[in-house]
Protein backbone atom coordinates (compact mmCIF):
# COMPACT_ATOMS: atom_id res chain seq x y z
CA UNK A 1 0.00 0.00 0.00
CA UNK A 2 2.53 2.52 0.79
CA UNK A 3 4.65 1.93 -2.25
CA UNK A 4 1.71 2.30 -4.37
CA UNK A 5 0.53 5.76 -2.75
CA UNK A 6 4.67 6.33 -3.23
CA UNK A 7 4.06 5.79 -6.38
CA UNK A 8 0.99 7.86 -7.31
CA UNK A 9 2.28 11.13 -5.48
CA UNK A 10 5.39 10.44 -7.65
CA UNK A 11 3.37 10.69 -10.69
CA UNK A 12 1.04 13.33 -9.73
CA UNK A 13 4.11 15.59 -9.56
CA UNK A 14 5.87 14.50 -12.22
CA UNK A 15 2.69 15.31 -14.52
CA UNK A 16 2.41 19.16 -12.51
CA UNK A 17 5.92 19.53 -14.21
CA UNK A 18 5.29 17.99 -17.90
CA UNK A 19 2.15 21.06 -17.40
CA UNK A 20 4.02 23.56 -16.12
CA UNK A 21 7.35 22.89 -19.12
CA UNK A 22 4.04 22.74 -21.56
CA UNK A 23 3.18 26.66 -20.68
CA UNK A 24 6.86 27.54 -20.62
CA UNK A 25 6.85 28.32 -16.76
CA UNK A 26 10.17 28.10 -14.30
CA UNK A 27 9.15 26.64 -11.07
CA UNK A 28 10.76 26.24 -7.25
CA UNK A 29 10.57 23.10 -5.36
CA UNK A 30 8.47 23.63 -2.21
CA UNK A 31 9.50 20.94 0.52
CA UNK A 32 7.38 22.53 3.12
CA UNK A 33 8.95 23.15 6.19
CA UNK A 34 11.48 25.55 7.17
CA UNK A 35 14.47 26.48 4.74
CA UNK A 36 17.77 26.11 5.67
CA UNK A 37 19.22 28.74 3.25
CA UNK A 38 20.09 31.81 5.16
CA UNK A 39 16.81 34.12 4.25
CA UNK A 40 18.38 37.20 1.84
CA UNK A 41 16.09 40.82 1.52
CA UNK A 42 14.48 41.02 -2.12
CA UNK A 43 15.75 36.98 -2.27
CA UNK A 44 14.11 35.87 -5.74
CA UNK A 45 14.32 31.97 -5.42
CA UNK A 46 10.01 31.38 -4.11
CA UNK A 47 8.73 34.25 -6.67
CA UNK A 48 7.98 31.27 -9.75
CA UNK A 49 5.05 28.55 -8.94
CA UNK A 50 5.73 25.97 -6.60
CA UNK A 51 5.84 22.39 -7.35
CA UNK A 52 4.97 20.85 -3.59
CA UNK A 53 6.23 17.91 -2.61
CA UNK A 54 5.72 18.36 0.72
CA UNK A 55 3.31 14.87 0.98
CA UNK A 56 6.99 12.98 0.44
CA UNK A 57 8.19 12.53 4.07
CA UNK A 58 7.81 9.51 4.92
CA UNK A 59 10.06 6.40 5.78
CA UNK A 60 9.23 3.37 2.86
CA UNK A 61 11.36 0.72 4.04
CA UNK A 62 13.78 -0.61 6.05
CA UNK A 63 15.99 -3.65 5.66
CA UNK A 64 17.02 -4.10 9.34
CA UNK A 65 19.74 -7.68 8.05
CA UNK A 66 21.20 -5.44 5.06
CA UNK A 67 21.20 -2.15 7.01
CA UNK A 68 19.44 -0.01 4.29
CA UNK A 69 16.58 2.44 4.25
CA UNK A 70 14.52 3.20 1.70
CA UNK A 71 12.74 7.13 2.15
CA UNK A 72 11.05 10.08 0.94
CA UNK A 73 12.86 13.61 0.27
CA UNK A 74 11.06 15.21 2.75
CA UNK A 75 11.52 13.12 5.77
CA UNK A 76 13.52 14.73 8.77
CA UNK A 77 16.64 13.46 10.14
CA UNK A 78 14.86 13.63 13.32
CA UNK A 79 11.99 11.21 12.44
CA UNK A 80 14.30 8.94 10.67
CA UNK A 81 16.29 8.48 14.06
CA UNK A 82 12.93 8.03 16.02
CA UNK A 83 12.40 5.40 13.16
CA UNK A 84 15.74 3.70 12.84
CA UNK A 85 17.09 3.81 16.38
CA UNK A 86 15.15 1.74 17.96
CA UNK A 87 15.95 -1.18 15.17
CA UNK A 88 19.59 -0.45 16.77
CA UNK A 89 20.58 1.58 14.03
CA UNK A 90 21.03 4.83 12.61
CA UNK A 91 21.75 7.03 9.73
CA UNK A 92 25.85 6.81 9.07
CA UNK A 93 25.59 10.72 9.13
CA UNK A 94 23.24 12.57 10.74
CA UNK A 95 23.26 16.62 10.43
CA UNK A 96 23.42 18.45 13.36
CA UNK A 97 19.25 20.14 13.29
CA UNK A 98 16.56 18.19 13.43
CA UNK A 99 14.72 19.59 10.93
CA UNK A 100 17.07 19.09 7.51
CA UNK A 101 14.97 16.77 5.54
CA UNK A 102 17.29 13.81 3.71
CA UNK A 103 16.24 15.17 0.43
CA UNK A 104 17.64 18.59 1.21
CA UNK A 105 20.83 17.02 2.95
CA UNK A 106 21.54 15.10 -0.64
CA UNK A 107 20.79 18.61 -3.09
CA UNK A 108 22.52 20.72 -0.37
CA UNK A 109 25.12 20.03 1.99
CA UNK A 110 25.16 17.56 4.83
CA UNK A 111 28.15 17.48 7.69
CA UNK A 112 28.63 16.11 10.91
CA UNK A 113 31.12 14.57 13.39
CA UNK A 114 31.01 11.15 11.41
CA UNK A 115 31.94 12.80 8.00
CA UNK A 116 35.65 11.73 8.98
CA UNK A 117 34.76 8.46 8.02
CA UNK A 118 32.07 8.97 5.18
CA UNK A 119 32.12 12.28 4.13
CA UNK A 120 28.15 13.71 3.61
CA UNK A 121 24.83 12.00 3.82
CA UNK A 122 24.62 11.91 -0.21
CA UNK A 123 27.83 9.35 0.10
CA UNK A 124 26.13 6.73 2.13
CA UNK A 125 23.32 6.70 -0.44
CA UNK A 126 22.68 3.90 -3.07
CA UNK A 127 20.04 4.83 -5.18
CA UNK A 128 17.71 8.48 -6.13
CA UNK A 129 14.31 8.65 -8.01
CA UNK A 130 14.26 11.35 -9.59
CA UNK A 131 11.31 13.22 -11.11
CA UNK A 132 13.37 15.79 -13.85
CA UNK A 133 12.57 19.05 -15.46
CA UNK A 134 10.57 17.26 -18.50
CA UNK A 135 8.34 15.74 -16.30
CA UNK A 136 10.46 12.12 -16.45
CA UNK A 137 10.75 9.59 -13.47
CA UNK A 138 14.25 8.17 -13.64
CA UNK A 139 15.99 5.86 -10.91
CA UNK A 140 19.32 6.08 -10.78
CA UNK A 141 23.01 5.03 -9.22
CA UNK A 142 26.55 5.45 -8.98
CA UNK A 143 26.01 2.19 -11.85
CA UNK A 144 22.88 3.65 -13.64
CA UNK A 145 22.71 7.65 -14.94
CA UNK A 146 25.65 8.09 -12.76
CA UNK A 147 26.09 11.71 -13.72
CA UNK A 148 22.83 12.74 -12.65
CA UNK A 149 23.14 10.52 -9.57
CA UNK A 150 26.83 12.43 -8.63
CA UNK A 151 25.82 16.37 -10.34
CA UNK A 152 22.01 16.39 -8.17
CA UNK A 153 24.66 16.82 -4.79
CA UNK A 154 25.22 19.96 -4.08
CA UNK A 155 22.76 21.18 -7.11
CA UNK A 156 20.17 22.92 -4.47
CA UNK A 157 17.03 22.32 -6.52
CA UNK A 158 18.57 23.08 -10.21
CA UNK A 159 18.61 20.12 -11.61
CA UNK A 160 15.57 17.62 -10.56
CA UNK A 161 13.55 16.65 -7.80
CA UNK A 162 14.75 13.86 -5.38
CA UNK A 163 11.36 11.83 -4.64
CA UNK A 164 12.81 8.88 -3.27
CA UNK A 165 16.60 7.46 -1.46
CA UNK A 166 18.00 4.30 -0.22
CA UNK A 167 20.56 4.67 1.88
CA UNK A 168 22.93 3.05 4.14
CA UNK A 169 22.48 2.76 8.06
CA UNK A 170 24.59 1.56 10.68
CA UNK A 171 25.03 0.05 13.79
CA UNK A 172 24.07 2.36 17.30
CA UNK A 173 24.19 1.84 21.03
CA UNK A 174 21.65 4.18 23.10
CA UNK A 175 24.58 6.94 24.13
CA UNK A 176 27.37 8.44 23.33
CA UNK A 177 30.75 8.77 25.34
CA UNK A 178 32.42 12.29 24.87
CA UNK A 179 35.91 12.92 25.51
CA UNK A 180 37.15 15.89 25.65
CA UNK A 181 41.17 17.15 25.01
CA UNK A 182 42.25 20.58 24.99
CA UNK A 183 44.63 22.47 22.84
CA UNK A 184 46.10 25.49 23.84
CA UNK A 185 48.41 25.41 20.38
CA UNK A 186 46.40 25.09 16.57
CA UNK A 187 49.28 23.25 15.55
CA UNK A 188 49.23 20.60 17.98
CA UNK A 189 45.18 20.77 17.80
CA UNK A 190 44.66 20.09 13.86
CA UNK A 191 47.67 17.60 14.04
CA UNK A 192 45.86 15.47 16.90
CA UNK A 193 42.66 15.86 14.39
CA UNK A 194 44.49 14.12 11.54
CA UNK A 195 45.76 11.30 13.92
CA UNK A 196 42.83 10.81 15.43
CA UNK A 197 40.67 10.72 11.85
CA UNK A 198 43.57 8.13 10.59
CA UNK A 199 44.04 6.07 13.83
CA UNK A 200 39.74 5.40 13.94
CA UNK A 201 39.43 4.62 17.06
CA UNK A 202 36.46 6.87 17.87
CA UNK A 203 33.06 6.99 15.95
CA UNK A 204 32.88 10.66 15.76
CA UNK A 205 35.45 13.42 15.92
CA UNK A 206 34.44 17.13 15.71
CA UNK A 207 35.72 20.38 17.28
CA UNK A 208 34.85 23.42 19.48
CA UNK A 209 37.65 26.40 19.83
CA UNK A 210 36.09 28.97 22.04
CA UNK A 211 39.54 31.28 21.47
CA UNK A 212 42.20 31.53 19.68
CA UNK A 213 44.35 29.31 22.05
CA UNK A 214 41.12 27.68 23.34
CA UNK A 215 40.44 24.69 21.69
CA UNK A 216 38.52 21.42 22.17
CA UNK A 217 38.56 18.65 20.54
CA UNK A 218 35.11 16.40 21.11
CA UNK A 219 35.69 13.02 20.98
CA UNK A 220 33.02 10.72 20.50
CA UNK A 221 31.63 6.46 20.71
CA UNK A 222 28.63 4.55 21.25
CA UNK A 223 28.44 3.27 24.70
CA UNK A 224 25.69 0.67 25.79
CA UNK A 225 25.72 2.06 29.21
CA UNK A 226 26.33 5.55 30.67
CA UNK A 227 26.89 6.30 34.20
CA UNK A 228 25.05 9.76 33.52
CA UNK A 229 23.42 11.54 30.66
CA UNK A 230 23.53 15.61 29.97
CA UNK A 231 20.53 17.18 28.61
CA UNK A 232 21.12 20.01 26.60
CA UNK A 233 17.85 20.47 25.31
CA UNK A 234 16.28 23.41 27.51
CA UNK A 235 18.70 25.00 29.81
CA UNK A 236 21.55 24.14 28.96
CA UNK A 237 24.08 24.90 26.08
CA UNK A 238 26.01 22.27 24.60
CA UNK A 239 28.88 24.09 22.97
CA UNK A 240 29.61 25.74 26.27
CA UNK A 241 30.01 22.72 28.07
CA UNK A 242 32.84 21.39 26.16
CA UNK A 243 34.77 24.37 28.09
CA UNK A 244 34.01 23.08 31.31
CA UNK A 245 33.85 18.85 31.34
CA UNK A 246 36.07 16.19 30.53
CA UNK A 247 33.86 13.81 29.84
CA UNK A 248 30.60 13.67 29.16
CA UNK A 249 27.76 11.12 28.32
CA UNK A 250 24.33 12.05 26.31
CA UNK A 251 21.45 9.56 24.84
CA UNK A 252 22.27 8.87 21.67
CA UNK A 253 19.54 10.94 19.99
CA UNK A 254 20.49 14.19 21.76
CA UNK A 255 23.81 13.70 20.81
CA UNK A 256 23.13 14.16 17.33
CA UNK A 257 20.99 16.53 17.81
CA UNK A 258 23.20 18.90 20.34
CA UNK A 259 23.33 21.86 18.32
CA UNK A 260 19.94 22.21 17.23
CA UNK A 261 18.73 24.03 20.17
CA UNK A 262 21.17 27.25 19.23
CA UNK A 263 20.95 26.60 15.77
CA UNK A 264 23.67 28.65 13.99
CA UNK A 265 23.81 30.07 17.53
CA UNK A 266 21.26 31.99 16.80
CA UNK A 267 20.03 32.44 20.71
CA UNK A 268 23.04 34.71 21.06
CA UNK A 269 21.33 37.57 19.33
CA UNK A 270 18.44 37.83 21.20
CA UNK A 271 18.40 39.39 24.77
CA UNK A 272 18.11 37.09 27.70
CA UNK A 273 17.99 33.84 25.41
CA UNK A 274 20.73 32.19 26.71
CA UNK A 275 19.84 33.12 30.40
CA UNK A 276 18.66 29.48 32.25
CA UNK A 277 15.04 30.32 33.89
CA UNK A 278 14.30 32.50 30.44
CA UNK A 279 15.33 29.54 28.37
CA UNK A 280 13.38 27.29 30.69
CA UNK A 281 9.85 29.70 30.69
CA UNK A 282 10.17 30.10 26.44
CA UNK A 283 12.08 27.46 25.28
CA UNK A 284 9.15 25.17 23.83
CA UNK A 285 8.13 27.88 21.88
CA UNK A 286 11.35 29.67 20.86
CA UNK A 287 14.13 27.32 21.46
CA UNK A 288 15.27 24.47 18.72
CA UNK A 289 16.32 24.82 14.80
CA UNK A 290 12.45 24.76 13.41
CA UNK A 291 11.07 27.52 15.93
CA UNK A 292 14.44 29.53 16.05
CA UNK A 293 14.58 29.43 11.74
CA UNK A 294 10.41 29.95 11.25
CA UNK A 295 11.07 33.47 13.86
CA UNK A 296 14.47 34.27 11.26
CA UNK A 297 12.51 34.19 8.46
CA UNK A 298 9.53 36.34 10.01
CA UNK A 299 11.94 38.78 11.50
CA UNK A 300 14.05 39.03 7.78
CA UNK A 301 12.43 41.87 6.44
CA UNK A 302 12.59 43.85 9.54
CA UNK A 303 16.78 43.43 10.16
CA UNK A 304 16.89 43.97 6.80
CA UNK A 305 15.42 47.64 7.25
CA UNK A 306 18.04 47.58 10.41
CA UNK A 307 20.93 45.56 9.42
CA UNK A 308 23.69 46.39 6.65
CA UNK A 309 23.81 42.49 5.88
CA UNK A 310 23.14 39.54 7.16
CA UNK A 311 24.72 37.73 9.99
CA UNK A 312 27.17 35.50 8.07
CA UNK A 313 26.02 31.99 8.54
CA UNK A 314 27.94 29.84 6.32
CA UNK A 315 30.44 26.66 5.62
CA UNK A 316 34.40 27.11 4.86
CA UNK A 317 36.04 23.83 3.92
CA UNK A 318 39.61 24.03 3.80
CA UNK A 319 42.41 21.18 3.05
CA UNK A 320 44.01 20.12 6.10
CA UNK A 321 47.30 20.86 4.76
CA UNK A 322 46.26 24.83 4.73
CA UNK A 323 44.17 24.69 7.66
CA UNK A 324 47.16 26.60 9.80
CA UNK A 325 47.58 29.28 7.23
CA UNK A 326 43.57 29.73 7.53
CA UNK A 327 43.21 29.55 10.83
CA UNK A 328 45.85 31.75 11.78
CA UNK A 329 44.00 34.38 9.31
CA UNK A 330 40.99 33.64 11.00
CA UNK A 331 42.76 34.24 14.74
CA UNK A 332 44.10 37.33 13.51
CA UNK A 333 41.10 38.99 11.75
CA UNK A 334 37.67 37.59 12.19
CA UNK A 335 38.46 36.18 15.95
CA UNK A 336 34.45 35.25 16.73
CA UNK A 337 33.71 32.36 18.53
CA UNK A 338 32.97 29.55 18.68
CA UNK A 339 33.83 28.21 15.86
CA UNK A 340 32.39 24.95 15.07
CA UNK A 341 34.99 22.84 13.15
CA UNK A 342 34.72 19.16 11.78
CA UNK A 343 36.67 16.97 9.85
CA UNK A 344 35.33 15.78 6.25
CA UNK A 345 37.25 13.13 4.54
CA UNK A 346 36.17 13.04 0.54
CA UNK A 347 35.80 9.62 -0.27
CA UNK A 348 36.12 10.09 -3.76
CA UNK A 349 36.13 13.57 -5.59
CA UNK A 350 33.01 14.93 -6.53
CA UNK A 351 32.36 15.28 -9.95
CA UNK A 352 31.06 18.82 -9.46
CA UNK A 353 34.74 19.71 -8.55
CA UNK A 354 36.37 21.18 -11.44
CA UNK A 355 39.48 19.40 -12.43
CA UNK A 356 41.21 22.72 -11.76
CA UNK A 357 39.83 22.45 -8.14
CA UNK A 358 40.55 19.34 -7.37
CA UNK A 359 43.95 20.03 -7.84
CA UNK A 360 44.07 22.75 -5.98
CA UNK A 361 42.55 21.35 -2.88
CA UNK A 362 45.07 18.46 -3.19
CA UNK A 363 44.06 16.70 0.35
CA UNK A 364 40.98 14.26 0.63
CA UNK A 365 40.67 15.59 4.06
CA UNK A 366 38.85 18.84 4.70
CA UNK A 367 38.50 20.77 7.84
CA UNK A 368 34.59 22.27 8.15
CA UNK A 369 34.91 25.41 9.79
CA UNK A 370 31.42 26.75 10.51
CA UNK A 371 30.98 30.74 10.91
CA UNK A 372 27.54 30.95 12.63
CA UNK A 373 25.99 34.37 13.28
CA UNK A 374 28.95 36.28 12.84
CA UNK A 375 27.71 40.38 12.82
CA UNK A 376 28.64 42.52 9.33
CA UNK A 377 27.78 45.37 9.33
CA UNK A 378 31.10 47.37 9.06
CA UNK A 379 30.88 49.99 6.47
CA UNK A 380 34.61 49.25 5.25
CA UNK A 381 34.63 45.74 4.98
CA UNK A 382 32.32 42.51 4.31
CA UNK A 383 32.99 39.51 5.96
CA UNK A 384 30.95 37.11 3.78
CA UNK A 385 32.97 38.30 0.86
CA UNK A 386 36.17 37.94 3.00
CA UNK A 387 35.58 34.41 3.91
CA UNK A 388 34.86 33.71 0.42
CA UNK A 389 37.60 34.97 -0.58
CA UNK A 390 40.07 33.88 2.42
CA UNK A 391 38.94 30.20 1.77
CA UNK A 392 39.43 30.38 -1.87
CA UNK A 393 43.03 31.53 -1.35
CA UNK A 394 43.71 28.27 1.07
CA UNK A 395 42.70 25.75 -1.66
CA UNK A 396 39.37 25.54 0.08
CA UNK A 397 35.21 25.60 -1.06
CA UNK A 398 32.83 27.47 0.97
CA UNK A 399 28.86 26.12 1.18
CA UNK A 400 26.03 28.10 -1.12
CA UNK A 401 23.70 28.61 1.71
CA UNK A 402 24.41 32.46 2.51
CA UNK A 403 25.54 34.93 0.44
CA UNK A 404 28.00 34.41 -2.67
CA UNK A 405 29.80 36.85 -4.43
CA UNK A 406 31.53 35.10 -7.40
CA UNK A 407 32.05 36.34 -10.37
CA UNK A 408 30.65 33.69 -12.98
CA UNK A 409 34.34 32.84 -14.22
CA UNK A 410 35.43 32.72 -10.21
CA UNK A 411 32.44 30.16 -9.67
CA UNK A 412 33.08 27.93 -12.54
CA UNK A 413 36.69 27.24 -11.70
CA UNK A 414 35.30 25.67 -8.71
CA UNK A 415 32.82 24.04 -9.89
CA UNK A 416 32.63 22.08 -12.86
CA UNK A 417 31.01 23.59 -15.44
CA UNK A 418 30.68 20.72 -18.21
CA UNK A 419 29.22 18.00 -16.08
CA UNK A 420 27.45 20.35 -14.74
CA UNK A 421 25.86 21.68 -18.22
CA UNK A 422 25.55 17.37 -19.00
CA UNK A 423 23.66 16.86 -15.99
CA UNK A 424 21.42 20.09 -16.94
CA UNK A 425 20.75 18.83 -20.29
CA UNK A 426 19.80 15.13 -19.23
CA UNK A 427 17.61 15.98 -16.08
CA UNK A 428 16.53 19.58 -16.95
CA UNK A 429 16.23 20.16 -20.87
CA UNK A 430 13.82 23.15 -20.87
CA UNK A 431 15.21 25.09 -18.34
CA UNK A 432 12.39 24.55 -16.00
CA UNK A 433 14.49 24.86 -12.92
CA UNK A 434 17.17 27.96 -12.56
CA UNK A 435 20.90 27.84 -13.02
CA UNK A 436 23.06 27.12 -10.55
CA UNK A 437 24.66 30.50 -10.59
CA UNK A 438 21.31 32.30 -11.23
CA UNK A 439 20.32 30.37 -8.32
CA UNK A 440 22.89 30.95 -6.34
CA UNK A 441 24.59 34.34 -6.25
CA UNK A 442 22.72 36.07 -3.87
CA UNK A 443 24.49 38.96 -2.58
CA UNK A 444 21.06 40.55 -1.31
Amino acid sequence: MIAAEHEARVHTIAAEVRERTARGERVHIDKGGVHHVVPLPGDRRFRSPAIDVSPLRRVLHIDREAQRCVAEPGLTFADLVDATLPLGLVPAVVPELEGITIGGAVAGCAVESSSFRVGGFHDTCHELELVSGAGEVITCSRERESLAFDMVHGSYGTLAIVTRLEFDLVPAEPFVELTYERHRDPGSYFAAMRTYCEAGDYTFIDGIVHGPDELVLCLGRFVARAPYVSDYRRQNIFYKSTRARGVDYLRTRDYFFRYDTECHWLTRTVPGLENRLVRRLVGKHVLGSTNLIRWSNRLAPLLGAIKRRPDVVVDLFVPHRRILDFYGWYAREPRFYPLWVIPYRLPRWYPWLSPAMVDKIGDPLLVDCAVYGMPNGDPELDWSQLFEEQTYACDGVKTLISRNHYTRERFFSIYDEGNYAAAKRRLDPHGVFPGLYEKLHRVG
